[in-house]
């Protein structure tokens, strides 16, 4: 959370003035699916890393999400 907030302050920065609300929520909407989009990428052998979770968690029911 405190890195998507710096991001979005990041981008508000770059430029002190808005003309109108509704500039600032199209900017701050469209720098949140930037960010979002560059984050939900896949992890590479995420199956393999699951399974030497489990493993090491056995306690706890671990599922592929």
């Amino acid at each position: 959370m405190e890195s998507y907030n710096r991001l979005l302050k990041k981008v508000t920065k770059s430029k002190s003035i808005f003309p109108s609300d509704d500039s600032l929520h199209k900017s701050l909407y469209l720098a949140t699916m930037d960010i979002f989009e560059k984050r939900s990428h896949k992890i590479r052998n995420w199956t393999q890393v699951l399974a030497h979770l489990s493993i090491y968690f056995k306690e706890r029911n671990l599922t592929l999400n």
